[in-house]
């Protein structure tokens, strides 16, 4: 192999490398951009701890989802709300793999999902807050100080899951306490990323736009008409929602190795939306 040959070979983006064998961490891992991030996470050949909510997925479901992989998936229940289901979920993963190299934390709440966890409006935004925003906090610290010792011999990374909504931009009608919750994301994700700057732990987080997953569609696009639904898709950036898979690409771009300079970045995954948050809304004036 001549020089220019290993030159150009130096500018192949793979990631696997920097991803194979490593252990990740994916909470809500059972749809959506969790379910295509289990997916990605192991083509490229980690091994993959993801979590369920206790009651709502069917042991048949864990069962299923495991049995594509079994040996490089685990399934472990984990209530975002509670502290010590928390740091029990996140024990039971280090039992089984050892240790936590990538954590994602996905699992959330959104405006419409929350109505399984409580009737009223107060009570669900109580939980919207303790899940997205509290929860993510509580994971964080749980993993820092779970595998805080290691810190200085091996490349870790933490990837929070915001959303346009509350990370990037603020969108009349959004419900208060989902962007709020949202922005809360954003912030201790610039937080820990300050903190860790000298140490081996890579910060990030993803915004994502209009994402085609269960939670978008029951919060914003079953209540609509067809040609309600049809008329917002249509005004959307590049006239479609974003797929799961696409935030899942760029999940695993921030696990591998080339990240490490966009340390602290909180990106704005919402192909358009936002910068030209107003482009949903036009059309009616």
């Amino acid at each position: 192999m001549n020089k220019n040959e290993t030159t150009q070979n130096e500018r192949i983006l793979d990631c696997r490398p920097s991803i194979q064998g490593k252990v990740a961490f994916v909470t809500g891992g059972f749809g959506g951009i969790g379910r295509a991030t289990v997916k990605a996470l192991l083509a490229h050949g980690a091994n993959v701890a993801l979590t369920y909510a206790e009651g709502r997925e069917s042991e048949e479901d864990v069962r299923k989802l495991l049995d594509e992989a079994p040996d490089h998936l685990s399934a472990h229940a984990l209530d975002l709300r509670a502290v010590t289901s928390i740091r029990q979920c996140m024990e039971q993963v280090i039992a089984r793999w050892h240790r936590i190299d990538i954590l994602v934390n996905n699992a959330a709440v959104g405006s419409a999902t929350v109505a399984a966890y409580a009737d009223d409006s107060a009570t669900q935004d109580s939980a919207m807050l303790a899940i997205n925003a509290d929860g993510t906090l509580k994971v964080c610290q749980t993993f820092l100080s779970l595998m805080g010792h290691e810190f200085t011999s091996s490349p870790f990374k933490i990837i929070n899951l915001s959303s346009v909504g509350g990370g990037v931009q603020v969108f009349p009608g959004f419900r208060l306490s989902d962007g709020m919750s949202k922005a809360a994301v954003a912030f201790l994700t610039r937080q820990l990323a300050a903190e860790l700057t000298q140490t081996r732990v890579d910060v990030f987080a993803i915004c994502p736009g209009a994402t085609n997953t269960p939670m978008f569609q029951a919060s914003t696009l079953n209540p609509m008409t067809p040609e309600e639904r049809q008329a917002f898709t249509h005004a959307l950036p590049k006239q479609r929602l974003i797929a799961p898979e696409e935030i899942a690409n760029l999940i695993v771009f921030l696990a591998s190795s080339y990240s490490t300079p966009l340390h602290g970045a909180v990106i704005d995954a919402s192909m358009g939306l936002g910068v030209r948050p107003g482009l949903i809304t036009e059309q009616r004036h």
